[in-house]
């Protein structure tokens, strides 16, 4: 809405008027910056530490409360650190300051204020306001004080507002910037190095899943948004970039629910003559570090249960976990039982799966909800893992894992495959698979075989999914929680 086509009978005509009168009095409603010399957070600390404090400072942000009697005005002021309360009389600022403040600013504006500290008779310590002026107008009310902003689709939609005035939300990101960067500072003193790799690919590679297209009109070329950076990193092993991780964004053209959301980030990280299960041990004191740096060495709580990261991780092979977790008898998960179990539990489509499958698929149904403490999952049927390296002992398993916590699955990793024969054969059967119907089989990658012809030392590689990471860290049930915009169907203008 333009300033001529207020509407009175509405907040937001209001302030729009309240711009209009600025103007006409030669006041920007959105002056340029005022010089700012201390946060809320740093001025309290320091005048907890020297209560005869007098020196003069200024302080800016959202002004997001306000109560008026007579002559005086108390208001907080809340800036990236916190709020501050803020006492303004009439007669200790300017009488064009003191108007500004009781006519035209109003709860949601960005203001300056500057002056002393004192502590008011209630005990708050506030700062006595000398001198103010307005930064920003806001021209919208600003949510209810006592319920914040409590609707789900108005919090991810208008986030801005979300983090204005809750806390509860602005502290998960505050906690998931740092728990990124503990990922990155625990993987530099392992001596990796961090890289970027492309996210429009030619041809998508990395994971089973289905891709988001698009085209380059200047090559006349199909591309696909990456669905996984573990192609292009492994091309840096080859090339003697030995530990290498990547922090990316990844796109997969899935379902949206509490769990998955098209584009999300991950870290994944190769390190060069390893193999999975030196990939377990760096993984659990990965996020034993990171769970220390949100919580320190103790349990906390997600939902319902406790999770403790101190302990030592349980392993066990899927097969293995299909009686330990499952309740399949052993004698049972064989070839010629396998199917009719998955069958009397309810489970549909296992006629032309093979073994391998049928176990994944029992694993799927039967062990992965009841998986709570952190417990890695080893020994993938190799036909389920075209990427992974058979283990020495048994050609039909992948040496492969998957770590799993709250019933969620958090990391996948294994040792690479870098036998470019085998991979070449792996790629033609996900190729068949394709061409068979199923969208989230791999694309045969002749580049990809090309550089492993060159020779990739024996390497492991790892993944781990930094939004359910976040989530398991803040005790929140919804990935769209810890991800600043989430994906949204687009309202209609008649929505808006």
């Amino acid at each position: 809405m333009s300033i001529k086509e207020k509407d009175l009978s509405t907040e937001h005509g209001v302030r729009v008027a309240k711009v209009e009168e600025l103007a006409a009095r030669g006041v920007a409603a959105w002056p340029h910056a005022r010089a700012v010399s201390i946060t809320t957070r740093e001025l309290f600390e320091r005048y907890a530490g020297d209560a005869t404090l007098t020196e003069v400072h200024s302080i800016a942000g959202r002004m997001m409360t306000r109560r008026g009697h007579g002559k005086t005005v108390f208001a907080h002021i809340q800036d990236r650190t916190g709020k501050m309360q803020v006492y303004v009389r009439s007669d200790a600022v300017s009488s064009e300051a003191f108007d500004l403040l009781t006519h035209a600013i109003d709860v949601g504006d960005i203001v300056w204020v500057s002056g002393t500290m004192f502590t008011t008779q209630t005990g708050e310590p506030s700062l006595k306001v000398s001198d103010l002026a307005l930064l920003s107008k806001c021209l919208h009310p600003m949510p209810e004080k006592y319920h914040g902003l409590t609707d789900t689709e108005q919090r991810y939609r208008q986030r801005y507002l979300d983090l204005m005035v809750n806390a509860e939300s602005k502290q998960k990101f505050i906690q998931r910037s740092r728990l990124v960067q503990q990922i990155r500072d625990f993987l530099l003193k392992y001596d990796f190095l961090e890289v970027e790799t492309p996210i429009l690919h030619p041809i998508p590679g990395g994971a089973a899943a289905r891709p988001f297209k698009t085209h380059h009109n200047a090559y006349d070329m199909e591309l696909y948004l990456r669905i996984a950076p573990e192609l292009y990193l492994k091309r840096l092993v080859v090339g003697g970039l030995e530990r290498v991780f990547e922090i990316n964004r990844s796109f997969r053209n899935e379902g949206v629910s509490t769990r998955h959301n098209p584009e999300f980030t991950m870290l994944e990280y190769y390190m060069a003559h390893g193999e999975y299960n030196e990939g377990m041990d760096l993984t659990e004191g990965l996020l034993r570090a990171a769970a220390r740096a949100v919580h320190g060495a103790v349990p906390f709580t997600y939902g319902a249960h406790e999770l403790d990261f101190e302990k030592p991780f349980v392993r066990c092979s899927m097969q293995e976990s299909l009686t330990r977790f499952g309740n399949i008898p052993a004698e049972q998960v064989t070839p010629a039982h396998l199917s009719s179990v998955l069958a009397a539990r309810g489970i549909t489509g296992i006629e032309s799966k093979s073994f391998g499958e049928q176990v994944l698929l029992a694993f799927e149904a039967c062990v992965e909800p009841h998986l709570i403490q952190p417990t890695f999952i080893t020994d993938f049927p190799i036909e389920v893992s075209p990427l992974a390296k058979r283990t020495e002992h048994n050609s039909a398993i992948a040496a492969r894992f998957e770590l799993f916590i709250a019933g969620m699955e958090i990391s996948n990793g294994f040792s690479e495959l870098n036998d470019p024969f085998d991979q070449a054969e792996r790629f033609r059967e996900q190729a068949s698979a394709r061409a068979s119907g199923d969208d989230e089989a791999h694309y045969f990658d002749a580049e990809y075989v090309k550089a492993l012809e060159y020779g990739l030392p024996p390497t492991v590689g790892v993944g781990i999914g930094i939004d359910r990471l976040t989530m398991l860290l803040t005790d929140t049930t919804s990935i769209k929680d810890v991800i600043l915009f989430p994906a949204m169907k687009m309202l209609t203008h008649s929505e808006d």
